[in-house]
């Protein structure tokens, strides 16, 4: 191509943008959406979680840019790394937990933000997550939940009281695919402050772990699975995602979530390396990169936004509830990527050999 002819097609994008800016707002459109609907396969979680997606991302992205969505489910880290190295793909794209995604990144699974189709300008400060390989969604809490009318004198307010069987009698649940939170619940309950976790001690949590285990009923693994066990009656205390705990209470189950003890996680998009359609999901991330497409996801499902503009359009009733709100990041526990994302294949080849024993 020509310096002239460069020019030119410099000249041709920036109008693209312009106009685009314009007239769709701040999303970012480039000429290959603009020429032709494509199909994007996007891998995620599935119930409420999927629901609040496709009305605050999927249905308004494709009505801006012509792009069709396909949702699969659920979400796995193994399908992820089996897609990568066979090359033969299920979806373009995910969203998980940033420490996995920096774990995914190191063993070159992750495909690198193109900054030719987000805008970085537009990015919050804190946004870029997984060593430049994940553009961060949404804040969750994993949070200690249990049933009002279980314990009508008043329930467990910390993990402490979640270990306390005599004084806090009943069935128990904990997530059998998240072995670091696990293993944080423990050692708050031991007694260890909430700034003095990291490096967390592998050893005391184990032991700590052993009191518990017996009382586990259920050991969950989705978020669906997780709502209808305390929805159900099937375990009076359990840990859960805050957003699906929110959502229960809505429909007018007794259930109480705890914030004190709870940990925040951030949940990151994701592209697969070499996913067929990664340009198109660069651009679905750039859109729900956005404050209010944000906004309306965390009105519908109560995690916390990344983008701060998001809370202008967010009730104060809501607000509240939400991981990133003040007062419930006072009390809760940032988990560390980088230390996780170190150790997590041996932690969860510990954590599982430890269940089967």
């Amino acid at each position: 191509m020509t310096t002239t002819a460069r020019r030119i097609d410099r000249a041709r994008r920036r109008f693209l943008r312009r106009a685009a800016t314009a007239t769709l707002g701040p999303l970012l459109l480039t000429e290959r959406t603009i020429a032709q609907t494509r199909t994007l396969y996007v891998n995620s979680w599935g119930g409420s979680f999927t629901a609040a997606q496709e009305t605050a991302y999927f249905k308004p992205f494709t009505a801006l840019t012509g792009i069709q969505v396909r949702v699969i489910t659920p979400v796995s880290y193994a399908r992820v790394k089996a897609q990568v190295q066979t090359g033969s793909y299920q979806f373009d794209m995910t969203s998980v937990n940033s420490m996995l995604w920096l774990r995914a990144s190191r063993e070159g699974l992750a495909e690198p933000i193109d900054w030719n189709i987000v805008n970085r300008d537009a990015m919050p400060a804190d946004a870029v997550v997984a060593d430049g390989y994940g553009i961060a969604s949404n804040i969750q809490g994993t949070n200690l939940c249990y049933r009002r009318d279980r314990f009508p004198d008043g329930g467990p307010r910390s993990w402490a009281d979640f270990w306390n069987v005599e004084k806090f009698p009943g069935s128990r649940g904990l997530c059998v695919s998240d072995a670091p939170r696990s293993m944080i619940f423990a050692l708050l309950a031991d007694g260890v402050a909430r700034d003095a976790l990291y490096p967390l001690d592998i050893e005391r949590a184990f032991r700590k772990l052993d009191l518990i285990k017996p009382h586990i009923k259920v050991w969950w693994r989705e978020g669906n699975q997780s709502q209808q066990l305390i929805r159900d009656g099937e375990v009076d205390m359990m840990s859960i995602w805050n957003a699906r705990a929110s959502e229960l209470k809505e429909q007018g189950v007794p259930v109480e979530l705890v914030w004190d003890g709870a940990v925040r996680s951030t949940s990151t998009w994701c592209v697969l390396r070499g996913a067929p359609n990664r340009k198109l999901a660069w651009e679905l991330i750039n859109f729900a990169s956005q404050a209010k497409p944000q906004a309306q996801f965390n009105t519908r499902l109560y995690y916390g936004p990344i983008h701060p503009g998001a809370y202008a359009f967010i009730a104060p009733n809501i607000a509240v509830q939400l991981p990133t709100y003040p007062d419930n990041v006072a009390v809760s526990v940032k988990e560390d990527d980088a230390w996780e994302a170190d150790r997590i294949a041996q932690i969860e080849e510990r954590f599982t050999a430890w269940l089967a024993s």
